[in-house]
């Protein structure tokens, strides 16, 4: 029973292993009736993600996240050839304005997203923007390669599960911030993170997805499961992301990282994600 400390709670996990079909049911309910949180855990599959969310669940944490399910198709669909494209012509050592700015033109939904963002007040332009020749020079190429890479990804989830964008985005916002107290070459976090669930999110084995793009050898294999200098970072960001909270504090000991310090980064990443993600 919760109804004890409904004055002092704030999120109720559920561990969906261990209770059955009514306990789901009933815990979510008296959540709401409450204004409590309901958080499903040890989500294993995709029917029991779909059940978490009918039954009125408002956060998820479980394998499902970790390893969801990817279509293996002979062919890849135009529309995710093109956010491929986006993904290579950002992705490469000396970056083709012109080239990314005909693809970016190519994708409405791309182009659209791009403006909106860029015309946002997070930006502090004072100007609008009216085109994407103008907003990739008024970013530079380090930001041009950052939210191309976003709203790409962003775009090609349109009709995916929510949370499997915003995981997405919290794991490249969370390595990101943690960039400058961790080891890690010449590699790009950010885009690391982004890419640890981009097969699910074009339906397109990883294999594929990073023999269609240039990222660096670390990266690399670090996505497809290989030996990386990026390994204990990329084990950190799972073991935070799915609450387990010993590899947590082992992978953070490793790296000479303090538990606040990825407590404090993995929530700034949440409400980066959560904010992008509603614009």
């Amino acid at each position: 029973r919760i109804e004890p400390w409904v004055d002092i709670v704030d999120i109720v996990k559920v561990d969906f292993l261990q209770a059955d079909i009514q306990a789901r049911k009933d815990i979510v309910a008296v959540c709401k009736k409450y204004k409590i949180h309901a958080l499903a855990e040890k989500l294993e599959t995709k029917a029991e993600f779909e059940e978490a969310v009918a039954l009125g669940y408002e956060y998820f944490q479980g394998y499902f996240f970790r390893r969801p399910e990817v279509l293996h198709t002979k062919e890849i669909p135009a529309n995710r050839l093109n956010q491929l494209r986006l993904l290579k012509a950002v992705s490469q050592q000396e970056m083709d304005v012109r080239e990314l700015e005909t693809i970016i033109k190519q994708e409405a939904s791309v182009c659209y997203r791009l403006l909106r963002y860029l015309n946002s007040a997070a930006f502090g332009i004072q100007n609008e923007i009216h085109s994407i020749r103008h907003a990739l020079t008024l970013l530079g190429e380090r930001e041009v390669r950052r939210w191309v890479r976003l709203v790409a990804t962003l775009t090609a989830g349109e009709k995916k599960s929510s949370e499997l964008l915003v995981s997405a985005m919290v794991r490249a916002r969370f390595c990101e911030l943690l960039s400058p107290k961790v080891p890690h070459g010449e590699s790009d976090l950010f885009l690391m993170g982004l890419l640890s669930v981009i097969d699910a999110i074009l339906e397109i084995p990883m294999i594929r997805v990073v023999e269609a793009i240039s990222v660096d050898h670390e990266t690399k294999a670090v996505l497809l499961g290989a030996a990386s200098k990026l390994r204990p970072l990329y084990d950190l960001m799972l073991a935070r992301e799915s609450g387990d909270w010993v590899a947590t504090t082992a992978c953070a000991k490793q790296l000479n990282l303090s538990e606040g310090d990825v407590a404090q980064a993995y929530w700034q990443a949440m409400q980066w994600a959560r904010q992008i993600n509603c614009a």
